[in-house]
């Protein structure tokens, strides 16, 4: 099992189970009960939902969010659009202005475009009907006055845990320096590194924020260059921190900057067939987990069991704990199998 981090965690995963126990029991309950038969294995079948994978086909973490919004509409008989926007917010909008426009029944939005920019397309997909959802990045002031739910990490709490991981577990030394990467132009995206780098800060760590090329999440290389050069310049650094799944091209970083594999400790987010490799190569100590998988099965589920049965969107954490060394292995064939 991944770790887990804390009764906080422990009572939001049983609040979560309760959820998932309740997506199951909605199937045969509510004011309208739906006989055996109709309730059948295509029992959403005629709604169609636009999902927004956020970035790439290419990448190693959109592909599992579409994987498991395409299995829950073959598991339940929906319409499953996947959409890809390459990571960038102003497609992302443009995307949600096509689906709306567009015959759809449900959208699943990842949140990355912030509060302020899909407040009014969430309004207008409200005047026409369309329910909507939301995983990977929150948006709580959307949610709050035009309702919806939520699936995915506490990222802020996310960013926490992984520092405070890394301090308790790793040889770091007092006053370490450490380079944090992550979108700080943005500080709705931000959320998660900044509350890493803040938790190091607090610690006594001396630590530099970088924002890295957006283009990086579905080209690793180009992150190569401000690596290199920002560990040229501050030799004495001994931790790097690292937003998603470009942490699987640590070993390739590390090989460019003429370091052994330990000889930086390499921490971040998120599991791929690439970051399995590089934990097994000890090139990367630690990443957290946040299952994307069921950011793509249950927003599609439970836009289904909105329209069908009349029940209530869910809000589901999906933050599950670390995976280092000591337990790559029990993640391993999920991970290759692009369900996790």
């Amino acid at each position: 099992m991944t770790r887990q981090h804390g009764p906080a965690r422990r009572a939001r995963m049983a609040m979560a189970g309760t959820a998932l126990g309740l997506l199951v029991l909605s199937a045969c309950t509510g004011d309208e009960q739906r006989t055996a038969e109709e309730s059948s294995d295509a029992w959403c079948d005629g709604m169609t939902i636009r999902y927004f994978a956020g970035g790439s086909p290419g990448d190693g973490f959109a592909p599992i969010l579409a994987n498991g919004a395409e299995q829950a509409g073959e598991d339940i008989g929906a319409q499953v659009e996947v959409v890809y926007s390459e990571w960038e917010p102003e497609q992302m909008l443009g995307d949600l202005r096509d689906a709306i426009a567009g015959d759809v029944d449900g959208i699943a939005l990842t949140g990355h475009p912030g509060d302020d920019a899909i407040m009014p397309l969430a309004e207008d997909a409200e005047e026409e009907g369309i329910l909507m959802t939301y995983q990977n990045v929150d948006v709580p002031e959307v949610r709050e006055q035009l309702g919806g739910g939520f699936v995915g990490a506490d990222l802020e709490e996310q960013g926490i845990a992984l520092a405070e991981e890394a301090l308790s577990t790793l040889e770091l030394d007092s006053a370490a320096r450490a380079l944090v990467m992550g979108p700080f132009g943005d500080q709705a995206r931000a959320v998660r590194e900044e509350a890493a780098a803040t938790t190091l800060e607090d610690a006594g760590l001396e630590v530099d924020r970088v924002t890295p090329p957006m283009e990086a999440f579905t080209d690793p290389n180009l992150l190569t260059p401000t690596v290199t050069g920002y560990l040229q310049e501050n030799p004495d650094t001994e931790l790097i921190v690292y937003p998603g799944t470009v942490l699987g091209s640590a070993p390739q970083y590390m090989d460019a900057a003429g370091m052994e594999a330990g000889e930086i400790l390499n921490v971040g987010f998120d599991l791929t067939p690439a970051t399995l490799e590089a934990i097994e190569s000890g090139h990367v100590q630690l990443t957290a987990d946040q299952q994307p998988y069921m950011q793509g099965y249950l927003p599609v589920l439970n836009l289904c069991q909105r329209q069908a049965y009349g029940m209530g969107p869910i809000e589901v954490d999906t933050g599950s704990g670390f995976v280092t060394e000591g337990n790559v292995d029990e993640v391993a064939e999920p991970v290759e199998q692009g369900i996790r």
